[in-house]
């Protein structure tokens, strides 16, 4: 598809990272400049740079990292023509279908080409896949898109109103992605499309629910068999690292927490056993023997807080210890995408011969 040089070359299309939210395509031609709020930057100096490279703006403004394109960073940076599917559907389409290297595929429905360029990547070049549009611009900017790509052996691109004319191939397809508004228009043409000798698969891409009841439908009246719809929701995670004290550590923390509690617990004692006697010596004052006695079990008995003594640390000790076990964590974060459309899936089973059929062969 896209260059396989180390580096970058003039005519080549590359992506412009500037932020997450800023991606752009950019096709490398000398002589050009490129104007962003994070500085400026002439096509001349990006020639001969190894792709993936930060490179600082001329006017020191900010700077930029330089990718080779891939069907994923695609999607993300194409110029919007319609809406587009976006890695998670089509991840998960291309699992359903059973797309692979060498499958042959229908899509219809091309828009601004982001199933198609992941679809392209998967069947290579031993595969094929037969693209419709309904729009003529779209169709034409579309086509010369997948010419610039190196993509023209593997996509045919054609203009045409499937619900209305069908597809032009039959019995040769092993799947077939609709994207139109009403899929069940097209669900015979697709039938006919699809391979007879082997069991096949169809997806219906459909934002609304009544459109889906409209499909499914369409599809049993046409043979279809394991009719199922799912939904894809993005769940994003924020990943945070806590470190964890080692168990011997751990141990030790509760032993002296016990110990302070203990000593605290002495010392209550202590003072409450002081308070108790002061108040015998205020009643006995006249009784000196007693008051000696008193006064000599006081100074047994007294434990001051200052005379608890601290813990002993050895010097040694802490840099013996293991080091904390680092442990990675995620919480859902609260900013949950919503949903994109629902995906109905159907299976067309070879038909069984029938006896006589059998009998002569």
């Amino acid at each position: 598809m896209w260059s396989s040089a180390r580096d970058v070359a003039a005519g080549d299309l590359v992506i412009i990272w500037q932020t997450r939210e800023l991606i752009q395509p950019l096709l490398i031609t000398p002589g050009k400049d490129l104007n962003s709020r994070f500085g400026y930057y002439r096509h001349a100096d990006l020639v001969g740079i190894p792709y993936g490279s930060k490179v600082g703006s001329r006017n020191g403004k900010g700077f930029i990292h330089v990718l080779r394109p891939t069907p994923e960073l695609w999607t993300m940076a194409l110029p919007h023509r319609t809406q587009i599917l976006y890695l998670a559907d089509i991840a998960f389409i291309t699992s359903w279908l059973d797309i692979k290297r060498g499958s042959s595929v229908i899509e219809a429905g091309t828009g601004s080409g982001s199933f198609s360029h992941s679809i392209a990547r998967t069947i290579g070049s031993v595969g094929h896949l037969w693209s419709y549009e309904f729009h003529e611009a779209r169709a034409n900017k579309a086509r010369e898109e997948f010419s610039l790509h190196g993509m023209a052996d593997i996509v045919t691109l054609t203009h045409r109103n499937v619900c209305k004319d069908g597809f032009t191939v039959e019995d040769t397809v092993d799947a077939v992605f609709l994207d139109l508004p009403a899929p069940w228009d097209a669900i015979e043409h697709a039938k006919k499309a699809l391979k007879k000798t082997s069991p096949t698969r169809i997806c219906c891409f459909s934002p609304c629910m009544e459109q889906v009841l409209r499909t499914v439908s369409a599809l049993n009246d046409s043979g279809f068999t394991d009719i199922t719809m799912f939904e894809t929701l993005l769940r994003p995670h924020e990943v945070h690292q806590l470190s964890l004290q080692p168990l011997t550590q751990a141990v030790e923390k509760l032993k002296k927490l016990e110990q302070k509690r203990e000593d605290k617990r002495q010392h209550q004692i202590a003072r409450s056993s002081k308070r108790k006697r002061d108040d015998l010596q205020e009643t006995d004052a006249d009784n000196v023997g007693g008051k000696r006695l008193r006064t000599q079990e006081s100074g047994d008995e007294d434990v001051s807080i200052r005379d608890i003594p601290d813990a002993v640390v050895d010097p040694g000790q802490s840099a013996n210890q293991p080091s904390p076990i680092k442990l990675s964590v995620s919480k859902v974060s609260p900013d949950v995408r919503g949903h994109t459309s629902y995906l109905t899936f159907a299976r067309l089973v070879p038909t069984a011969p029938s006896k006589s059929v059998a009998i002569q062969e």
